[in-house]
């Protein structure tokens, strides 16, 4: 399974701790290390920015300039895949006709990956693993917090949906925010991404004792270390989903 860590992480130095011969996710609201990560890492992924103008009340209506930055992007070596533009808390019609403009939808279809949202159809979720080479489960509606039992209980049924008899899914599986390894250990993705190195390097308070990382480096290195460590599951037992409360 593939960890990849949110860019910008500040300061670069911690940047290149975080995913120097590793994996990174570049979104285009945020594209400023994207020099960083094609230079250093193994593979690198890109998001489309939908998340943080859906949080910041301006959500994009125009993804030619989107477009045009994948064109430039997917010919990179190090290039995997970038996140179709998607509706956030969209019905499945909206983000259906997103997928219709996608210019490699049929001619390069390993360019771009689809969003599943948790809480548009399991009928959507089978039809994309069946026409995609990956999809993207993201958080949203009322299973948008990660971790709880009704979270837990949505991912079961995703899951039971699109495994085969023998636990293996139908198409490569990508958690969106989802590099916890309490969370990406369960289930069997192909790769999860979060920005958790770039949100807690800076917490100074998180990082207490006799052993204190003596900079944002290290508090990098020791991140990575850890997530990086777990890997996701291999195969997934179909369980009843008012089970799955137990996770």
């Amino acid at each position: 399974m593939i960890h990849f860590h949110g860019l910008p992480i500040t300061p670069a130095t911690a940047a290149r701790a975080a995913v120097n011969a590793g994996h990174a996710f570049v979104s285009f609201a945020h594209p400023d290390q994207l020099s960083l990560a094609i230079e250093i890492c193994q593979t690198f992924a890109v998001d489309n920015g939908a998340f943080s103008a859906w949080k910041s009340g301006k959500p994009v209506t125009d993804w030619t300039p989107f477009y045009e930055w994948v064109a430039e992007l997917h010919r990179y070596p190090g290039f995997d895949f970038a996140i179709i533009p998607d509706v956030i808390d969209g019905d499945e019609a909206a983000n259906d006709a997103l997928l219709e403009q996608w210019p490699w939808r049929t001619r390069a279809p390993w360019v771009g990956a689809p969003v599943w949202h948790l809480h548009e159809s399991i009928e959507r979720l089978f039809r994309l693993a069946l026409n995609y080479p990956r999809i993207c489960l993201g958080s949203s509606g009322s299973y948008a917090q990660i971790g709880t039992p009704a979270w837990w209980n949505r991912m079961a049924e995703a899951f039971n949906a699109i495994c085969d008899k023998s636990g293996r899914p139908i198409c490569k599986i990508h958690g969106l925010r989802m590099l916890d390894p309490e969370v990406f250990t369960r289930f069997p993705f192909s790769s999860v991404d979060s920005t958790n190195i770039a949100r807690n390097i800076g917490i100074d308070q998180a990082w207490r004792g006799t052993y204190t990382p003596p900079n944002k480096e290290v508090r990098a290195l020791v991140m990575r270390e850890r997530i990086e460590a777990s890997n996701g599951a291999t195969f997934w037992i179909e369980q009843p989903t008012n089970l799955a409360l137990a996770f």
